[in-house]
């Protein structure tokens, strides 16, 4: 039986660090016997910002085949089944859930929308995992799905949140480090040097294209779970994104040397802001924020979409676009002591050890240090995502979000670190 519907949901939807409103017991309907012996459930459904890349303390993942695939090493094909990077700082398993017995994480980073319905395996740069579907029907057959957060369609056929990462950091660091004169290869060609735009990032077009893709595949999750859910009821939060970044850099990664990035080769300015995790330029911030808010007025499109198509679904809106105010990576001086989110680490090939500075570095270091990522994407692929604290936090946007009696709420952090979901 639904947790939500043992509960009447009549507490104040303001949620505060550390607190859930109180909920007091209602009428609990007739069940089938095998509906009511079955212990409840959480599950997370989706990609990156759901399975909790960047947050650590990742957990083995079962591939395709039935194998437990625990960390195999950096120098392996990044379509390893680990490399979901399931974390068990997860939102899912940070959250209140009252009357939660189980939690599972079936979320995939770099999961995009056919992920849903096909293995991730059938798609080039898809991982060695079942779909996440199938995933969920075995949930379904130990366990009464409760609550289902789903967090998808930054990844899809027209672009990925990790291509636009890489694309803004790599232009800042070819532009820091070498002179508009110089020949500039990367494994993928030269690198343009100038900031990104906000077509560079994702044009018109394909976020259609993409709202089209991630429609389709919920609309899939929901008949699924409408289908084998044992007493078909169970709250459905459909979170959207959050930008790691803020709107302009503190004001001591300005400039370096008198020198700023809109001058030609900043090696020193370079080093100080990759440090601090955010090799970008300032005027990249604006169109990254402009993408940001395009992927959740697209994942709100969605859930207005299904709202009509299911009218019985008990969907929910989650903006957690403000969630990390004030701990945006490069939003303090002392950045990223604090911080919210992962810092851009790279590695000097396969090591294992992340660089914490470039300082000292010449541009054929760069180079080789750029191509790392490329080669063993793993190796960077937790930047710029939520980490262990700011998984806590949306541990406490989908608090709110279970809690609520309304259809749509908004996580917003407020400077002093309290939350509210309203």
């Amino acid at each position: 039986m639904s947790l939500l519907r043992r509960t009447a949901l009549t507490a104040a939807l303001v949620v505060t660090l550390g607190t859930v409103p109180a909920i007091s017991p209602s009428p609990s309907p007739t069940l089938t016997p095998a509906a009511a012996a079955l212990p409840t459930a959480a599950i997370a459904v989706g990609d990156s910002f759901i399975s909790g890349e960047g947050a650590g303390s990742y957990a083995p993942v079962t591939d395709v085949s039935g194998v437990s695939r625990s960390f195999p090493g950096w120098t392996a094909p990044n379509s390893n089944a680990f490399f979901c990077h399931r974390s068990n700082n997860a939102s899912i398993h940070k959250a209140n859930l009252p009357g939660i017995t189980a939690r599972f994480n079936l979320a995939c980073s770099g999961a995009q929308p056919p992920d849903i319905a096909n293995p991730s395996s059938n798609r080039a740069k898809g991982r060695q995992v079942a779909s996440q579907i199938s995933q969920v029907q075995q949930v379904a057959q130990t366990h009464d799905i409760d609550v289902v957060l789903v967090g998808l369609g930054s990844n899809n056929s027209s672009f990925t949140f990790g291509d636009v990462a890489l694309t803004c950091a790599t232009r800042f660091i070819a532009d820091a480090w070498t002179g508009w004169w110089e020949f500039w290869a990367y494994l993928n060609g030269p690198v343009p040097q100038q900031p990104c735009s906000n077509d560079d990032l994702a044009t018109t077009a394909q976020f259609d294209a993409a709202s089209t893709e991630t429609v389709a595949a919920l609309r899939q999750l929901l008949t699924t779970l409408r289908a084998v859910d044992a007493d078909g009821q169970h709250r459905i939060v459909l979170q959207d994104y959050t930008n790691p970044l803020p709107f302009d850099l503190a004001a001591n990664l300005h400039d370096e040397e008198n020198r700023t990035d809109s001058r030609d080769k900043f090696r020193a300015l370079g080093s100080e802001r990759y440090a601090a995790g955010c090799p970008v330029h300032r005027a990249s911030l604006a169109p990254g924020h402009v993408f940001s808010t395009r992927l959740g007025a697209m994942v709100q499109s969605t859930f207005t979409t299904l709202r009509a198509e299911f009218p019985n679904a008990d969907l929910v809106y989650l903006n957690v676009q403000q969630a990390l105010n004030g701990g945006r990576l490069c939003e303090q001086a002392n950045s990223p002591a604090g911080t919210l989110a992962t810092p851009i680490r790279l590695m000097d090939g396969p090591t294992g050890v992340h660089l914490t500075s470039l300082s000292g570095y010449d541009k054929i270091d760069i180079q080789r240090i750029a191509n790392s990522c490329v080669t063993y994407y793993q190796t960077c692929q937790e930047s710029w995502h939520p980490n262990a604290a700011g998984h806590s936090v949306l541990g406490q946007c989908l608090s709110g979000a279970v809690a609520t009696s309304q259809r749509s709420v908004s996580c917003v952090r407020a400077s002093n670190g309290t939350v509210t979901v309203s």
